[in-house]
C-alpha cells in the first residue's frame, strides 16, 4: 500500500543499534517485495528470525487440474465446500492459472498449533460468513462479514475465528495486489473520485510481542509445496516496525458505487488490481437513470481475459438461478451476456 504506518518501538534511525532494556540487541529485518524496489517495512525482533531447528516433511498442495485449455462456461457452487476443521485443509482451489488461484474455504477452527506463510502469493481473503481476528507478526486486525483482508506475500499469520460458521473466498495472486492506479495520484494518494479512501482501510493494531523460545511450527507455501519448519523463537516477536508493506482490511460496506445515467463498465467497480488481473465489487446501487437506459449488462466479448463472478448476497439482475456462494466462469474468446429475459426485466427498474 502506498501509505506509511508504524507500530510499537523503533529506533530513531534505520540500520542503527537498537538495544533492549538489558543492554542486548533487537534484530532488524527488511520485509520487502520486488527485490529492493517494491514496498517494504523494517521489523525489529526480540530474537533472530532465522533460527530454524528442524525441517519436517514437505507436502504437495498443487491443485489437481481437471480441465485444461478451457473454452466452456461454468457455474459452480462454492457453498458445496464441506466445512473442515483445519484452516489450510479447508482451502479448495476451484479455478487456477499462472496469475492467480481462486479458492473457497469453510474452516471451522482457529489456527492454534501452527503459523502460516504464503511465500508465493499475496492473498485476498473475503469474509463471506464469520468473524474473528487476523493475527500477524505486524499486529492484529479484527474482521467480520464483508471484509476484504489483504495479506502481502511472506506475511506470517494466523486466523482466529469466533465460531465454526465461516465461509471464505480467497484469491492467491502471483502478482502484488494494490489499490487501483486509476484512483490514485502520482504520489499514491487515493483521489476524490475513488469509491473508497485511506480512512476506510483498517491497518494492523494491537501489536502482540511474544519474546519466547521453544518449538514453533511455521507452514510455508512455496512452489506448490507446503514446507514445515520448526523455528526456535515465536514468529510474533516483533517489538516495533514501520514502513509501507503490511496487511490491511477493507469492508465492502465502505465501498461507494459509482453510478451513471447509462450502464457503467466494470472498471468503475474496481477495488484492487495487479499487473495481470483486477478485482471489482458489484454493490447495491442506484440503477442507471436515463429514461431509456438498459440497466442490465450488455453482451460482452471476452477477447483478452477470463471473467469470474462470485455471488455474495442480494440479487444479480442479469442471471437466473443464482445462489449465495456460487461462482460463474466466463472464459476468454467467446461472448457472454445476460440470461434470456434479464435485459427486458431490467428496463425501467
Amino acid at each position: 500500500m502506498p501509505f506509511y504506518h508504524k507500530l510499537g518501538k523503533i529506533p530513531h534511525k534505520r540500520h542503527t543499534t537498537f538495544k533492549k532494556p538489558d543492554g542486548s540487541y533487537y534484530y532488524e529485518e527488511l520485509f520487502g517485495t520486488i527485490g529492493f524496489d517494491g514496498m517494504s517495512s523494517l521489523l525489529y525482533h526480540c530474537q533472530r528470525p532465522t533460527q530454524v531447528k528442524e525441517i519436517l516433511e514437505s507436502i504437495n498442495v498443487a491443485p489437481t487440474i481437471a480441465v485444461e485449455n478451457n473454452m466452456k462456461s461454468y457455474a459452480l457452487n462454492g457453498f458445496n465446500a464441506v466445512p473442515t476443521n483445519d484452516f489450510l485443509e479447508s482451502r479448495i482451489p476451484v479455478l487456477v492459472n499462472n496469475d492467480c488461484h481462486i479458492v473457497v474455504a469453510a474452516p471451522k477452527q482457529s489456527q492454534t498449533t501452527y503459523f502460516y506463510k504464503n511465500a508465493d502469493c499475496d492473498e485476498m481473503i473475503f469474509i463471506h460468513k464469520g468473524s474473528g481476528k487476523l493475527k500477524t507478526l505486524l499486529g492484529n486486525i479484527e474482521f467480520s462479514y464483508g471484509d476484504y483482508l489483504i495479506v502481502p506475500r511472506g506475511m506470517i499469520y494466523q486466523m482466529e475465528f469466533n465460531d465454526e460458521n465461516n465461509r471464505l473466498f480467497i484469491v492467491e495472486s502471483y502478482h502484488p495486489m494494490y489499490t487501483p492506479k486509476r484512483y490514485r495520484n502520482w504520489f499514491g494518494q487515493l483521489l476524490e473520485h475513488s469509491p473508497y479512501c485511506e480512512r476506510d482501510l483498517r491497518r494492523p493494531s494491537e501489536l502482540e510481542t511474544h519474546d519466547e523460545t521453544g518449538d514453533f511450527l511455521v507452514k510455508v507455501k512455496k512452489g506448490g509445496m507446503l514446507h514445515q519448519y520448526i523455528y526456535a523463537s515465536h514468529p510474533f516477536d516483533v517489538v516495533g516496525w514501520d514502513g509501507y508493506n503490511f496487511p490491511y482490511a477493507f469492508s465492502i460496506h465502505d465501498f461507494e458505487p459509482i453510478t451513471g445515467r447509462v450502464h457503467q463498465p466494470p472498471p468503475v467497480h474496481q477495488t484492487f488490481e495487479t499487473s495481470a488481473f483486477v478485482v471489482c465489487s458489484f454493490c447495491p446501487r442506484l440503477y442507471d437513470y436515463h429514461p431509456e437506459s438498459v440497466p442490465a449488462p450488455y453482451n460482452h466479448s471476452n477477447i483478452d481475459s477470463d471473467e469470474v463472478l462470485y455471488y455474495v448476497d442480494g440479487d444479480f439482475m442479469s442471471r437466473n438461478h443464482i445462489e449465495q456462494g456460487m461462482l460463474t466462469l466466463h472464459p476468454s474468446g467467446i461472448p457472454h451476456g445476460p440470461h434470456p429475459g434479464a435485459m427486458e426485466r431490467s428496463i425501467g427498474k
